[in-house]
């Protein structure tokens, strides 16, 4: 029988902002560590003063409630510092990956309106400073470009040294309401042009809160950070899961897994999470027995479809540990739907868990109405952490006429409300008259002994209409071929399942949320 911790004693009379939250845990945790960056960690109160001082310094930029400003960084703590700085004034961020270029830079500075870009100097190679300036022309509403890891007047560091003016502050604090936009988070961009997710103080500390009641998070956790700060998955799930819950937070700058062993070997692990790339990799790395991972209590793992094979995988490496699913969009501010504590291993290994009991869900039909329960639909939320809608151009798009998120996602729920998820809507492909989903081909092919990973998509067939193309990545020294595959999935599928074609690769293409970029393998199609 494995022990849980008790839920989170929650910060009294739980704010409505995120800055007054943090303000509140500077004050109630004090000393405690609230993150660690570079081998420095940075206490609670020690952020929330840090951020004070630098909202003073936004504020002399002319930013104002209602604003946005870009970021453009790694996982590093003037990040977090920026986050919580504009939190405090209103202003929202932006949140820009290292691997946008210039066409995705310029469509969502563009649709969001942002003043002012923060970024890395440079990154890999790539001149980030130069590329701005060569879209300032087209960006009319940006007026500065301040470098985060830079010295003079134009760098964050000039700006975080602006005296701290408490009384204008202060006035300023009071005018934020929990409806305000604190961030804009782009889709992937998977079908056509990104959408701008407005995430509300609301709808953020709304799906934190939810998450670390879920999770138990306690002040002793401790959560190696490598998602992405500028997706749910970072900010949301990481960071202010912990900004309610308590426990430390070490960010991975980007996940490396040399460098995130490392961490986890100088500062052990009581919480392991990521999406299923980052785990499968971590697990695959000659040097994860080097890391004592007995204290892990709880693994969780979101951001694609159920992988049974890893988790059995995780089961094995953490026999001590709880496994769990989490699934959450950026329209749902971070995670919604968790495995229960109590589950069986069948519900483990084929669901995605139920919604949170702040969460609402509907399985719809394409013309709008509810199918029967154990049938397929649609899975669409309200309540928990989902937004109230798209800003700029895809304003209004995404939502029913009464609020509901309509996700995109199929799934089909049980008497118990366990949902399973049968994948996008948009991955869906009939091959000779029937419905395949790919999902459950990919879980499929992932207990194979010689596969790392699978994504699979429906391709164009002059006899068939469409049939199964599958990518997948061997396991080094396993002699995979394709009619391996194809074998593998004959004995354990229908025959209409059975993908008719089989791509070997090095690698997938991935979204900067560490998803496989299905969009990128259609378009190759």
């Amino acid at each position: 029988m494995r022990t849980t911790p008790s839920a989170p004693v929650p910060l009294s009379s739980a704010p409505d902002t995120i800055g007054d939250h943090l303000t509140l845990a500077g004050r109630q945790r004090c000393e405690a560590s609230a993150v660690i960056d570079n081998g420095l960690h940075y206490r609670w109160s020690a952020l929330d003063a840090a951020s004070d001082q630098l909202a003073c310094g936004l504020l002399g930029l002319k930013l104002q409630r209602g604003d946005r400003i870009g970021i453009i960084g790694l996982n590093q703590v003037e990040w977090l510092v920026l986050f919580y700085a504009a939190a405090k004034i209103g202003v929202a961020v932006v949140g820009l990956s290292v691997r946008y270029r210039d066409t995705e830079l310029e469509a969502m500075l563009g649709d969001s309106q942002a003043k002012v870009v923060f970024t890395l100097q440079e990154h890999e190679g790539f001149d980030f400073i130069a590329m701005l300036q060569r879209l300032g022309p087209r960006l009319p509403a940006l007026r500065h470009v301040i470098a985060i890891d830079g010295s003079g007047l134009n760098s964050l560091a000039a700006l975080a040294a602006t005296p701290l003016e408490a009384g204008r502050l202060s006035a300023v604090r009071r005018r934020v309401l929990a409806d305000d936009v604190a961030m804009v988070i782009y889709t992937s961009g998977t079908t056509g042009r990104p959408k701008g997710a407005g995430l509300t103080h609301r709808s953020l500390l709304a799906a934190a809160t939810a998450q670390a009641r879920h999770t138990r998070v306690t002040g002793q956790d401790v959560l190696h950070l490598a998602n992405p700060l500028n997706h749910v998955g970072g900010i949301t799930c990481g960071v202010l899961t912990h900004l309610v819950g308590g426990g430390t937070v070490v960010l991975v700058p980007e996940f490396k897994a040399d460098r995130m062993i490392a961490l986890m070997q100088q500062h052990r692990p009581t919480l392991l999470a990521g999406v299923p790339t980052v785990l499968t990799l971590l697990l695959m790395h000659a040097r994860i027995d080097a890391v004592d991972l007995s204290a892990v209590r709880l693994v969780f793992s979101g951001g694609s479809n159920v992988d049974a094979a890893l988790l059995q995988r995780l089961a094995g490496r953490m026999p001590q540990a709880t496994l769990m699913n989490l699934y959450g969009l950026t329209e749902t501010s971070g995670a919604i739907v968790m495995t229960p504590w109590e589950r069986t291993d069948a519900d483990l290994m084929g669901t995605i868990g139920q919604p949170f009991d702040s969460a609402r869900l509907k399985v719809m039909a394409p013309n709008g109405e509810p199918v029967k329960p154990g049938t397929v639909g649609e899975l669409w939320f309200q309540g928990a952490g989902v937004v109230p809608g798209y800003i700029g151009a895809a304003a209004g798009q995404g939502f029913s006429a009464d609020g509901w998120l309509q996700t995109g996602d199929l799934g089909m729920v049980d008497a118990r409300g366990i949902i399973t998820l049968k994948g996008r809507a948009k991955d869906m492909y009939i091959q000779g008259g029937f419905n395949v989903y790919p999902a459950e081909v990919e879980a499929l092919i992932h207990r194979h002994p010689g596969v790392v990973m699978a994504a699979g998509i429906g391709v164009p067939d002059a006899v068939m209409g469409e049939v199964g193309r599958v990518y997948v990545i061997p396991k080094p020294g396993s002699n995979l071929r394709e009619g391996d595959v194809r074998d593998w999935c004959a004995q354990h599928l229908a025959d209409y399942k059975v993908p008719r074609q089989v791509v070997l690769r090095d690698a997938l293409p991935m979204t900067p949320a560490g998803k496989i970029h299905k969009a990128a393998l259609r378009a190759e199609a």
